[in-house]
């Protein structure tokens, strides 16, 4: 999603993905049949034996951070949330089978891992300037009443997307969390924003380890058949990349 109005369009099929997922009787609004079948499921990353401090920042080997963000391209700081979570996620509910590949595809599609527009991911994961996307009045878009009078998303007219993953504020009050132990939870960090994502995934899939359990995540996330294709794509690449 790079331009503006490609980016909203995906911003407005979130929030029929969430409400689809919460309201079991709901019909998905689903585009072409898609052409994917499921992301390779990349290796978990090396961890970190030394690993020390609170949080998921330095979870993962900093010899696999290396390695991978310069086979990748992804950026070392969205490296270290994609596999921090993934390790996380592994350890305390492994039947999820998420692999970082997985979150890298979806933080890809949703903000360019944070770097989106001119934005620009801080040493500790933090957004500059806050990512927004365009306000859910009506005008345009799907109408989606402002649920949290700005708190979140800056703006009392509509709700809007936000940070790196792009989550609705209602979405965010849901699966909030604090995943490099600063003690603040915010949707604008890549690390807090990308354990959100996982644990929405994960309850979403059941299992992300399987085919139908991959497609059931990621279409819950976004309810498109292109986001679909689009998140395959760019795990498939990445996992690839990191062999």
């Amino acid at each position: 999603i790079i331009a503006v109005a490609a980016l909203a369009a995906g911003i407005v099929l979130v929030m029929v993905a969430i409400l689809s997922y919460l309201s079991p009787d709901a019909t998905p609004v689903l585009g072409p049949s898609p052409r994917a079948t499921v992301a390779a499921s990349a290796p978990l990353p090396e961890a970190n034996p030394a690993s020390s401090g609170p949080g998921i920042v330095n979870a993962a080997s900093p010899a696999w951070i290396d390695r991978t963000a310069a086979a990748t391209s992804i950026p070392t700081v969205a490296l270290k949330a994609y596999a921090g979570v993934t390790l996380s996620v592994a350890a305390q509910n492994p039947k999820c089978g998420l692999s970082w590949d997985t979150l890298a595809g979806i933080g890809w599609v949703e903000s360019r891992h944070g770097m989106i527009h001119g934005t620009t991911l801080g040493a500790d994961g933090t957004l500059t300037p806050p990512l927004y996307g365009v306000t859910l009045d009506g005008v345009g878009f799907a109408h989606i009443p402002d649920s949290d009078g700005g708190a979140i998303d800056g703006d009392t007219k509509g709700d809007r997307a936000v940070g790196p993953m792009q989550f609705l504020p209602q979405s965010w009050r849901n699966w909030h969390t604090d995943a490099n132990g600063d003690g603040v939870e915010s949707p604008q960090n890549i690390y807090d924003a990308t354990m959100a994502a996982a644990h929405y995934l994960c309850r979403a899939a059941g299992t992300l380890g399987t085919h139908d359990g991959w497609q059931a995540g990621v279409l819950a996330y976004n309810s498109s058949h292109q986001y679909l294709n689009d998140v395959m794509d760019a795990a498939n690449r990445y996992a690839a990349d990191a062999r």
